[in-house]
């Protein structure tokens, strides 16, 4: 299991903070039922930050004009929204809510040229409240291929408290591309043309680089 390089840090305080603790219950208590409790339900949860920084290798689907999930996780919105950020129209919004238990890398859903790009500081609504998207800490990128433009957001959440981005406008990006990772858990939303054919609906569970959300 490949570990995402923005867990290292993490990780490793976290195996070091559980040592030290794991290490001073025995220190004090001896070998109890206690510390032996203390010990498997820390590992218990080094394990779950361990497993939430993976990073598997995702074979990108191959379809023509096809939109792909940027993310791991569950449709949440799929409707028709007015995207006044920078897009300034009417779009299909299709958000994908991550649980703690997905995957949290993302990926750029399109090729082309990166030709907007903005952090906004903001709260920590939970991610499946529907202002969060406007209210919440999160990045807003927008792809150019050419003849089609898509923005999409990174979004915090609750849980989730910091958000990171590889984005740079005027940067040539590739479909399947690392854009980012979110660190515990959070949503992508996507705003597409109207004249997307969308292929998901609502409900629905996708998986980054292999579900294709809609096609041009």
């Amino acid at each position: 299991m490949k570990i995402h390089k923005e867990g290292y840090g993490i990780i490793r305080n976290t195996f070091l903070l559980f040592s030290a603790i794991t290490a001073l219950f025995f220190l004090l208590l001896g070998s109890t039922i206690i510390c032996w409790i203390i010990l498997f339900v820390l590992f218990v949860h080094f394990v779950i930050v361990l497993m939430f920084f993976r990073s598997p290798k995702r074979v990108l689907v191959e379809e023509s004009a096809a939109i792909i999930a940027p993310a791991d996780g569950k449709i949440v919105i799929v409707k028709e929204v007015y995207e006044g950020e920078y897009l300034k129209c009417d779009c299909i919004q299709v958000s994908i809510f991550m649980s703690i238990f997905n995957v949290h890398v993302n990926w750029f859903p399109i090729c082309g040229e990166v030709e907007y790009y903005k952090y906004h500081p903001g709260n920590y609504l939970v991610a499946t409240h529907p202002k969060s998207s406007e209210k919440n800490e999160r990045t807003s990128i927008v792809v150019n291929t050419g003849e089609k433009k898509v923005l999409f957001r990174q979004i915090a959440g609750y849980i989730a408290r910091r958000i990171v981005c590889y984005a740079a406008e005027e940067k040539s990006v590739s479909q399947g591309e690392q854009v980012g990772f979110i660190k515990f858990g959070s949503r992508v939303d996507l705003f597409l043309p109207l004249d997307s054919m969308i292929q998901v609906t609502k409900g629905q569970k996708v998986r980054g680089c292999k579900t294709v959300i809609a096609k041009f």
